[in-house]
């Protein structure tokens, strides 16, 4: 029996208990938060076409979880089933990233500070001036 067959087994087992508590596959997504279609991505065993195997493990924890089922002792009797294959992830939407925000030598990209201290004191003699008006009013 390969990984694939395995995992099907246990996609199999999980849709056996949901249905057999008499469960749709959207009451268990609104009930753990897991989308109706990774759960059935598990039930099927296509194990390709969840997000990765980090987060295909998590939601088979969940769901069993959820259905009462002791994962662990099925862990423990089939461990194959629970090897998924790594993955290697490219992450190039910004997290975790180690760009330098003013690297050394590079000017900032805010307001120069000599621009923010010249304006300084117009801004203190226009507040001064309101403050004068409003006190002659």
């Amino acid at each position: 029996m390969t990984m694939s067959d395995d995992f099907k087994a246990l996609g199999t087992y999980l849709k056996t208990q949901r249905e057999a508590q008499k469960l749709s596959i959207k009451e268990v997504e609104n009930a753990i938060s897991i989308r109706s279609t990774y759960l059935e991505h598990i039930e099927e065993g296509r194990t390709k076409e969840l997000v990765s195997s980090f987060y295909a493990l998590g939601f088979i924890k969940q769901y069993a979880a959820f259905l009462g089922i002791d994962i662990d002792a099925i862990m423990k009797e089939n461990p194959s089933a629970f090897k998924l294959p790594h993955e290697k992830h490219e992450f190039a939407y910004g997290i975790g990233t180690l760009e330098m925000r003013n690297p050394q030598g590079k000017p900032s990209k805010g307001l120069p500070i000599g621009l923010i201290l010249g304006a300084l004191p117009i801004v203190v003699a226009l507040l001064w001036g309101i403050a004068k008006l409003l006190r002659i009013l």
